[in-house]
Order: structure tokens, then C-alpha cells, then sequence
């Protein structure tokens, strides 16, 4: 591998700087329609998969400074695009950016959603922060040095048995694949102490880290939503399978789970269909 500088304490605090100047941005968009100002909003892959006109000035303000503090170093981000084999490759850093994870919360009003910024080497999170606009919450970890909220280290759950699982989840935007979400987790429900679908998949995946989910499983993410959130759960000590490392949920399910639950539960959902949806 070239050397370049992938220290993953500096990458930390290079994201973490970066998602608190994004989120400032976003957070001060927020204020602004809290006091009735109207925000842009387009589509993207269906009506109910919504952009702003924030998501595209948080992302270009993320470029610019990673343009300033990591010259050179490509970016995949969910607006301005990128190379999905950039961040494969490993050469390099490249920096995963979701200028805004939620959207549609963001949109209705609701305070559940971040700027998720990771960097990346040969596909992989080796550093990555997750910053809430509305809250001020910092989630932050670096590969192989743990994980932290506002800087408290961070520890995943420990439930003794599946009934007593909290199970975060999320759905798609395509109407046909949203039914079959809706049937697995109708199939999962009977199965755990409950589920939660709060609309932020960095978040819900930075919630498991910190114990305020026990699992989440979700299809169809794409790398922005997981770069950050997914190291964060990691680190805390969570079970991780990203899209295409646990083929009996499906190829494209995301899983995160403590690890006293993470292998039978892993086969519940197995058995739920998971691979179905």
C-alpha cells in the first residue's frame, strides 16, 4: 500500500471537523424553516425519495474543505457522486459522504438526522463521524481504537435472549420492495422485544454502538449510509456484516448486532425471509 498518511486518529479528526461544519450548515437551514422559510426539494430514484437543496450545499461545502485539508484524495459522495471503485481501491483514502442521512425527517421536521463523512482505504472505514445538526451529537471512531459519543467511549448491549432484542430497521423507496420489507418485519416482530424504523441509518447503525438498539438490519444501502455508522458500531464492539458478508440475509443487507444475540438472531432473520426482500 503507498504511504499516505492514513493515520487514523488524523482521519478522525479531519472528519469529525468537516461533519461539524456540515452539520452548522444544516442545522442553520433547519432554523430557517422552523421560522417558515421554503427549502428546494427535488426527487432521486422515486416521489418519496426526496433531496434538498441543503443535502447539495452541505456536500459541496464537505468537498471543499476535504479539498483544502486532503488535496487530492477522491470523495463518493450521495449527491456529487464519485467512484464506487475509488473507494475500493488500496492506494489511497478516499472520503464517503451522506450530507445529509434522513432527508425526509429533515424535510418533516424531525430531529433524527446527521452528516455522516468516513474515510475509506481499499473499501474499507478505517476512520469516520457522524455529527446530529439538531442535538450537537458527535459519534466518532477510528479502526482499531474504539468508538465515542461526544468523546464517552462507547460499548454495544449485552440482551440475554431474542425476546428481549430491540431491532432497528429501515425500508426502500420502491413501492414493491417496501411490501416485502413490511412482510419480513411483520415475520420479525413476534420474534424480539420490538423494532424500531427511525429514517437514519448512520444513526440507527451509531445506536447499536451505543446500546440504544440491540440490532439493525436493513436492505438496499448504499455506501454513505454505512461508511461512518457501520465503523461506530464496529468499534463499540457490535457484530458487523456489510452488504455482501452475510448472503443468507441477502446481498445487499446490512446487519449490526451485539455480539451475545448477533449469530442466533442472524439466523432468525434468515429464517424471516431476509434474503427474500
Amino acid at each position: 500500500m503507498a504511504d499516505v498518511g492514513a493515520d487514523e486518529s488524523l482521519l478522525k479528526s479531519v472528519a469529525e471537523r468537516i461533519a461539524v461544519e456540515a452539520a452548522e450548515l444544516v442545522k442553520n437551514a433547519w432554523d430557517e424553516m422552523n421560522r417558515g422559510a421554503r427549502v428546494r426539494v427535488d426527487t432521486k430514484s422515486a416521489d418519496t425519495d426526496v433531496v434538498t437543496a441543503v443535502d447539495h450545499e452541505s456536500e459541496r461545502l464537505v468537498r471543499a474543505r476535504l479539498a483544502e485539508l486532503r488535496p487530492g484524495e477522491p470523495v463518493l459522495g450521495e449527491e456529487g457522486g464519485g467512484s464506487v471503485a475509488a473507494a475500493s481501491s488500496p492506494d489511497g483514502v478516499t472520503w464517503v459522504v451522506d450530507p445529509i442521512d434522513g432527508t425526509v425527517n429533515f424535510l418533516y421536521g424531525l430531529p433524527w438526522f446527521a452528516v455522516s463523512v468516513a474515510a475509506q482505504i481499499g473499501g474499507v472505514s478505517v476512520a469516520g463521524a457522524v455529527v446530529e445538526p439538531v442535538s450537537g451529537r458527535r459519534w466518532t471512531a477510528a479502526r482499531g481504537q474504539g468508538a465515542w459519543l461526544d468523546g464517552r467511549p462507547l460499548a454495544v448491549s449485552a440482551p440475554d435472549r431474542l425476546e428481549l432484542t430491540l431491532v432497528g430497521t429501515g425500508f426502500a423507496y420502491v413501492a414493491e420492495r417496501r411490501k416485502r420489507q413490511a412482510r419480513f418485519a411483520a415475520e420479525l416482530l413476534g420474534r424480539v422485544r420490538d423494532i424500531r424504523r427511525n429514517g437514519a441509518a448512520s444513526l440507527d447503525l451509531c445506536a447499536v454502538g451505543a446500546g440504544w438498539l440491540d440490532a439493525y438490519v436493513e436492505h438496499g444501502l448504499h455506501r454513505w449510509d454505512w461508511a461512518a455508522g457501520a465503523l461506530v458500531a464496529a468499534e463499540a464492539g457490535a457484530v458487523v456484516a456489510l452488504p455482501g458478508e452475510a448472503p443468507e440475509l441477502g446481498a445487499d443487507a446490512t446487519y449490526a448486532a451485539a455480539p451475545s444475540v448477533a449469530a442466533p438472531l442472524r439466523a432468525e432473520l434468515a429464517s424471516c425471509g431476509a434474503a427474500e426482500v
